[in-house]
């Protein structure tokens, strides 16, 4: 009972030294106060913080869509080399391997990314989701050169 007396008493301090609380929901909700996004140093304070926030979710959100581009880009690239390369009796094995490992660190980076982004929308927080869906439109928009449907979900 003391450990646990003393562990509340210690995040209890941490509280009153970072001077405001990230409330989680887990229901759906417009409040923004004490609104945290992802990071506690990502706090809404104000209107002003809560309209920059929403931008930076906008922006993160297209974002994804720029990396997914990058990415089906690299792998043209990749499959084109390695199609010239094939035709021309040339051993495709080193290359192939190169191309394949390139492939993996953008799948690892994309992962991330929409995982992050649904960090983002699990606030529960309707400014916040109507930000994520504005931004994936958005960079759809800009870069959405394939199928909608390739990856709608988290990755």
């Amino acid at each position: 009972m003391d450990h646990m007396m003393a562990e509340h008493d210690m995040s209890g301090h941490d509280m009153m030294a970072s001077n405001h609380r990230c409330q989680m929901s887990m229901l759906f909700t417009w409040n923004t106060e004490n609104l945290c996004l992802v990071f506690r140093w990502w706090h809404v304070s104000n209107t002003f913080t809560l309209i920059l926030s929403l931008l930076g979710v906008v922006a993160l959100s297209a974002g994804y869509e720029f990396v997914r581009e990058i990415s089906r880009r690299y792998e043209a690239r990749v499959d084109a080399e390695n199609a010239s390369l094939s035709t021309s009796g040339t051993n495709i094995t080193s290359a192939s391997k190169r191309g394949h490992i390139g492939k993996a660190i953008f799948y690892g980076i994309q992962v991330f990314y929409s995982f992050f982004i649904m960090l983002l929308f699990m606030t529960y927080n309707g400014w916040v989701m109507i930000a994520v869906a504005v931004g994936a439109s958005l960079g759809y928009t800009i870069w959405g050169g394939a199928s909608a449907t390739k990856s709608v979900a988290c990755h």
